[in-house]
């Protein structure tokens, strides 16, 4: 077996793998006797007409095809440890010949790893966060937890008003002909949701239970149901049932029974400590992701087309292994969202491509510092894995083998750059806003 590498353009390679003659002589053996029972040939019974005489009635390529889909894979996976050019993308096969007694000739069309030419690493600038926690941001935790601890109560004694729970039936019609799908009965609707078309819920305030009220509204023009879209419409609607929340008051008794204190002032500096919390964490990604943009923006680097399309197939395989462990398919989640597997693959393009991006230049960054990983953070990691998986260490180990502890200790590198470049980076203080700016700004 050889392989010769030619260099293309757009750091794209084509792999010409040559496989001897007398293994692609068994191969067409083997499927042949695989075959030879579901062909028919006049005064044989089947599984006993010579192969000789198969390949004159249907032609010396009949078996060519499955030989090559046998050969093709174990041949690249081989040629491919012995290549010395990295590899990034899956191959673009082509058969070149293929004839029983001479050698079987393929080639592979790969992406090579980009070359990066880093530009500015150490000392990039980026905004620093603001972490002040402000009155209004506790406020509006504790309210959620007020909205949770809710209680649900009926109302009688006045029309619908905006946030309220209600039952209704209702049926739409259009140039006074009822339309399908336009009725409902029982329906539960919150008032404010947004669950129907615009205008729909806002009509409804100030209808009275029992009563018939006609909602007036118009279809988007980019409704799904085509006949409808852009078109006036009324509904008939009868609210039957009015709901509301009763917000528990805001004193240490709630405190006591949302959380481990006893007043509400411990409640809320607590709130606050968590807020805190939350929004350090959310800076240090904001940091590491601002960092590694800038690097990306001064960074030279040609990515192959095939490389990204790799990367897009990969992260769409992913999304559907998550899907599938909340129990969906991939067509049904197309079929619910109306997306075409060409619409996942352009959606996700532009993660793929700065997924790539990152990679690349924070490879580059370990490179250029000489950074390594030692065996005992090999282990380390192993151990993590080993816990994730409720596995043994050695069994991880025997899973991952050489390529795969080559791969964590790349992984463990690049974790190191990002460490290094985000420690290294130069942080400019957010401009300090009088609370009244500040709520202007965030009305913005």
């Amino acid at each position: 077996m050889s392989l010769q590498v030619e260099k293309l353009e757009k750091n794209m390679a084509k792999l010409t793998i040559e496989v001897p003659a007398e293994e692609l002589d068994k191969a067409i053996e083997t499927v042949y006797q695989k075959e030879k029972n579901r062909i028919s040939v006049p005064g044989f019974r089947k599984g006993k007409a010579p192969r000789k005489l198969i390949e004159q009635m249907y032609g010396k390529e009949v078996f060519y095809e499955d030989a090559a889909n046998a050969l093709i894979p174990e041949a690249y996976e081989k040629e491919l440890e012995n290549c010395e050019e990295a590899i990034v993308s899956q191959p673009r096969i082509n058969v070149v010949q293929i004839e029983a007694g001479k050698p079987f000739i393929f080639t592979a069309e790969v992406a090579l790893k980009p070359e990066v030419t880093l530009g500015k690493y150490k000392g990039v600038k980026v905004d620093a966060a603001d972490l002040e926690v402000t009155e209004e941001e506790i406020d509006a935790d504790i309210n959620k937890e007020r909205e949770n601890s809710a209680r649900t109560i009926p109302v009688e004694d006045r029309p619908v008003k905006d946030g309220d729970m209600t039952v209704i039936d209702f049926e739409g019609f259009v140039d006074g002909v009822a339309f399908e799908g336009g009725k409902g009965t029982d329906y539960p609707l919150t008032i404010g949701s947004g669950a129907f078309i615009p205008g729909f819920e806002e009509a409804l305030i100030g209808a009275e239970i029992g009563k018939e009220t006609d909602v007036n509204v118009t279809f988007p023009e980019d409704y799904q149901a085509e006949e409808l879209a852009g078109r006036a419409a009324v509904f008939k609607c009868t609210v039957k049932e009015i709901k509301e929340k009763e917000l528990p008051e805001l004193d240490d008794e709630f405190a006591a029974e949302v959380s481990e204190f006893e007043t509400l002032a411990e409640y809320r500096e607590d709130t606050k400590k968590k807020i805190a919390e939350r929004k350090a964490e959310a800076a240090k990604s904001s940091k590491e992701e601002a960092v590694i943009d800038a690097i990306i923006a001064d960074a030279q680097m040609e990515i192959p087309d095939a490389m990204l399309e790799t990367q897009q197939r990969q992260m769409v395989e992913d999304f559907a292994q998550r899907l599938q462990m909340q129990g969906l398919s991939m067509e049904q989640y197309m079929q619910f969202t109306g997306a075409t597997p060409q619409m996942l693959l352009e959606q996700i393009k532009p993660q793929a491509l700065k997924r790539i991006q990152s990679r690349l230049v924070l490879e580059a960054v370990a490179a250029a510092e000489k950074m390594e990983a030692t065996e005992e953070e090999f282990e380390a990691e192993v151990a993590k894995m080993a816990e994730g998986y409720k596995m043994e260490t050695d069994k991880v180990k025997e899973i991952l083998g050489e390529s795969g502890k080559k791969q964590v200790m790349e992984d463990i590198c690049v974790n190191k750059a990002v460490e290094f470049v985000v420690e290294n980076a130069k942080e400019a203080k957010p401009t300090k806003k009088s609370s009244k700016a500040k709520a202007a700004a965030d009305a913005e």
